[in-house]
C-alpha cells in the first residue's frame, strides 16, 4: 500500500470516528447513547493526550476505551452539541494532521463557541491508536463553559 492510500485510510477512519462522536455527544453522551459505535474505531490501546486547564481534560491523558469513556462522558457533560464546520487534513503512512473548524454549544451556558483545534493523530490497523488535539483558543472555551 502506498504512503497516500495509507494516508487517506488514517483520515478515513478519522471520519467515521468524527461522525461517531458527534453523534455520541449529540444523544447525551454517557448513560444516554451507546459508545459501541465510538469504540469500533479505537485501537484497544488507544491513548488521547489533552492539554491540562480546559474544563474537560480532567488528568490530561486518557487510556483505553474505558479511559477514552470517560473522558467523552466529561466532554459530552460539557457540551450538548459538536458539528464540524471545515476540516483539512495530511498525512503520512499511519498518521494524519486534522485542522477542524468546529463549533460547540456549552451545556451550563448555551453558549456556542466557534473554533480551530489542530490534532496530530496516529492510526494503527485501522483505528486511532493515538491523538493530540491543539486549540487555538482555550479561553474561549473556559469562558462559554463555565458557570456565571
Amino acid at each position: 500500500m502506498s504512503t497516500e492510500d495509507q494516508a487517506q485510510d488514517a483520515w478515513a477512519v478519522m471520519e467515521k470516528f468524527y461522525r461517531a462522536e458527534a453523534a455520541y455527544v449529540a444523544a447525551g453522551g454517557f448513560g444516554k447513547a451507546s459508545y459501541d459505535e465510538v469504540a469500533t474505531y479505537l485501537d484497544p490501546e488507544v491513548v488521547l493526550y489533552q492539554a491540562p486547564g480546559l474544563p474537560f481534560t480532567g488528568t490530561g491523558t486518557w487510556r483505553g476505551h474505558d479511559g477514552l469513556e470517560r473522558f467523552l462522558a466529561t466532554f459530552s457533560e460539557t457540551w450538548s452539541s459538536m458539528e464540524f464546520l471545515e476540516q483539512e487534513h495530511w498525512g503520512d503512512r499511519d498518521t494524519v494532521v486534522v485542522r477542524n473548524r468546529v463549533r460547540f454549544r456549552a451545556r451550563v451556558t448555551g453558549q456556542e463557541v466557534d473554533t480551530l483545534i489542530l490534532q496530530l493523530i496516529r492510526v494503527r490497523h485501522g483505528r486511532m491508536l493515538e491523538c493530540r488535539p491543539f486549540y487555538w483558543d482555550p479561553t474561549t472555551i473556559t469562558t462559554a463553559t463555565s458557570h456565571s
